[in-house]
């Protein structure tokens, strides 16, 4: 396991070949595994998008961590790239723009005897 980050933004930088997701046509489950949406946001997101498509500003005010979000979805105002998501790269942008606790932990792992 990757010590200087969470398991959920982990798992999603293995995996980038599922993002971006399109926030307003993914389903439940795919939202919750997005780095930066929890179960709150993703209920408040699956019951908004009943009333028209979500805009990044939209995102921010439910309460999602948008400076880790941002690069695994696409929302109604989100201009659209053809490059394909590098995961180191990811990484590196979401540490260098956000003080995780993560950094913190020593980076040798302690024996369990």
């Amino acid at each position: 396991l990757d010590v200087d980050i969470d398991p959920k933004l982990s798992w999603a930088l293995r995996n980038m070949e599922q993002f971006p997701i399109d926030i307003n046509t993914a389903d439940y489950k795919m939202i919750l595994r997005v780095p930066g949406i929890g179960v709150g946001s993703a209920k408040k997101i699956w019951q908004a998008r009943k009333f028209g498509r979500l805009r990044s500003d939209q995102l921010k005010k439910m309460g999602i961590a948008w400076n880790r979000a941002k690069h695994f979805i696409r929302c109604a105002d989100s201009v659209f790239t053809l490059n394909e998501p590098d995961g180191l790269r990811v990484k590196g942008l979401i540490l260098s723009e956000s003080n995780s606790k993560y950094l913190k932990v020593p980076q040798n792992q302690l024996t369990l005897f």
